[in-house]
């Protein structure tokens, strides 16, 4: 699970230091495309490992908390969510890289109403994916955190965690009847910060110190 949530808040800081300004570590969508087979392979190649590990994740928590149930029971339940994040993710996944050419079949099609919608969805695709990349990233960051914060308190290192509940719990004391969204919210967002400045280390650390990763400059 750390191995994990390390990789997710890697991942999201990888990508909050490209918006801010840092090297590169590929293509993104604001970029000037010349080979757009590549780059689609690229992003459904990226899209794929880390959907694995996010399922890998979602596994895991599940197997820990049906560990005190028969083999039977794990087993059937493990199965059911297997096939849920096997078709809620990977499902998701594929509709998306598929929109734009549904978008063209719609373009191509006689009717003016058809040909339309094929072109109106063909230009929401730009958006759309920037659009899930911003919430990709803070989705990453907030898993990823959470997972670190949580796995720790496990081994002992209750510090981080119990401040991350210990501001929660204010405030949600003083929020009244939205106590329950902002006290979530306001873990989540910490969660996420942790997984931001661990992903920050994580990064310099393989890039800098073990020379991984190829980058390239804004061209």
């Amino acid at each position: 699970l750390m191995l994990g949530g390390a990789y997710l808040s890697y991942e999201g800081a990888e990508k909050v230091a490209e918006k801010l300004g840092g090297k590169k570590h590929g293509q993104t969508v604001a970029d000037d495309i010349k080979d757009p087979v590549a780059f689609e392979k690229q992003r459904v190649s990226s899209a794929i490992r880390t959907d694995l590990i996010l399922s890998a994740e979602i596994m895991a928590i599940t197997l820990n908390e049906v560990a005190a149930e028969d083999l039977l029971t794990r087993a059937g339940v493990l199965a059911i969510v297997g096939i849920a994040v096997t078709v809620g993710v990977y499902g998701v996944v594929g509709l998306i890289v598929k929109m734009d050419d549904i978008g063209l079949h719609f373009a191509k099609k006689d009717g003016a109403a058809a040909q339309s919608f094929g072109r109106g969805l063909v230009a929401f695709m730009p958006h759309l994916l920037v659009a899930l990349s911003f919430i990709g990233t803070i989705a990453m960051l907030w898993v990823g955190g959470g997972i670190i914060l949580h796995s720790l308190h496990e081994l002992g290192l209750h510090g981080p965690s119990d401040w991350a509940h210990g501001v929660q719990h204010m405030v949600e004391g003083v929020t009244g009847g939205l106590s329950g969204i902002l006290g979530w919210t306001t873990y989540a967002g910490l969660s996420a910060l942790a997984g931001l400045g661990l992903g920050f280390v994580l990064a310099i650390v393989i890039h800098n110190v073990f020379k991984i990763g190829k980058t390239h400059g804004h061209g």
